[in-house]
C-alpha cells in the first residue's frame, strides 16, 4: 500500500478517536445515570456488560452499515426512549416526590439485570449515531484492496472498527468517572437527566432530517450550526448544575 495512503488512513483514525471521545461524554452521562443506583461491585459488571453490549452492537452496525443508513426508526426509537427517561425522572422527583426527594433505587428499577437491560438499549441507539459519524468520515478516505465488507471498502471497515473500539473504552471509563461525580454531588442527579434527555433530543434531530422523514433539512443534524447548539446546551445544563449542587463525603 502506498505510504500516502498509510499516513491518510493513520491520520483517520487519531480523527476518529478523538470524535468518538467526544461521543463519548454523552454517551457516558446516559450509562453513568442508569448504573448509579446499583452497588459498586455490580455497577461494575453492568458497565461492563455495557460494553460488551455496546461492542457486539457496534460490530453488527458496521456489517450492516448499507441497510442500517435506511434505518432511521432505530434512531427514532432511542430519541423517545432517552427523552422518556428523562421526562419520566423529573416528573416524579418534582412533582410526585415527597419534599422534593425520590428513592433512587426504587425509580431506576433496582435490579441488576433490569438496569443491564435498560443499559444495552440505549447502546443500540447510541451503536448506530457513533457508527453513521464514523463511516461519513471514513468514506472520504482512498479505497484500498481489501475486500468490501458490509458495504464498506476494506479499508474502510478496519479503521472505523478500530476507531469504535477505543471510543468505547473511552466511554466505559467515562461512564464509571461520571458515576463518582454524581455520588459526590448527589443534586447533579436531575441535572444528569436532563442531558440524558438532551441526548435524546439530539437523536431525534438526528431523525428528523433523515431523508426518509424530511422533517429538516437533511445535512442540519450534521451542520456546525447544530453542533454548537447541543454542546452549547449540553455544557449550560452542565455548568448549572454543578454550581447548584452541594458537595457531601463519600465513604469508600
Amino acid at each position: 500500500m502506498d505510504f500516502t495512503i498509510v499516513v491518510e488512513y493513520v491520520w483517520m483514525f487519531v480523527i476518529l478517536i478523538f470524535l468518538e471521545g467526544i461521543l463519548a461524554a454523552d454517551n457516558a452521562c446516559v450509562l453513568g445515570v442508569m448504573v448509579k443506583h446499583l452497588p459498586v461491585e455490580e455497577r461494575k459488571r453492568a458497565l461492563m456488560y455495557g460494553l460488551a453490549g455496546a461492542f457486539v452492537f457496534r460490530a453488527a452496525s458496521l456489517f450492516a452499515i448499507s441497510m442500517l443508513i435506511e434505518w432511521w426508526q432505530l434512531q427514532a426509537v432511542g430519541a423517545l426512549y432517552l427523552i422518556f427517561l428523562s421526562l419520566n425522572h423529573i416528573y416524579k422527583s418534582v412533582v410526585c416526590s415527597n419534599g422534593g426527594k425520590v428513592n433512587s433505587a426504587a425509580a431506576e428499577g433496582a435490579g441488576f439485570w433490569n438496569t443491564v437491560i435498560k443499559v444495552e438499549i440505549a447502546d443500540i441507539a447510541f451503536a448506530a449515531d457513533s457508527i453513521l459519524a464514523a463511516v461519513a468520515l471514513a468514506v472520504s478516505l482512498p479505497k484500498t484492496t481489501l475486500p468490501s465488507i458490509g458495504g464498506l471498502d476494506g479499508g474502510h471497515f478496519m479503521v472505523v472498527f478500530a476507531g469504535g473500539f477505543v471510543g468505547l473504552v473511552i466511554m466505559r471509563f467515562a461512564a464509571q468517572w461520571f458515576v463518582d461525580i454524581l455520588l459526590r454531588k448527589p443534586g447533579l442527579e436531575t441535572t444528569a437527566y436532563l442531558l440524558v434527555g438532551w441526548v435524546g433530543v439530539k437523536l431525534a434531530v438526528y431523525t428528523l432530517s433523515h431523508p426518509g422523514v424530511a422533517w429538516l433539512d437533511a445535512g442540519f443534524s450534521g451542520s456546525v450550526e447544530w453542533k454548537l447548539i447541543f454542546w452549547s446546551g449540553f455544557l449550560l445544563i452542565c455548568l448549572g448544575g454543578w454550581f447548584f449542587s452541594k458537595p457531601i463525603e463519600v465513604k469508600e
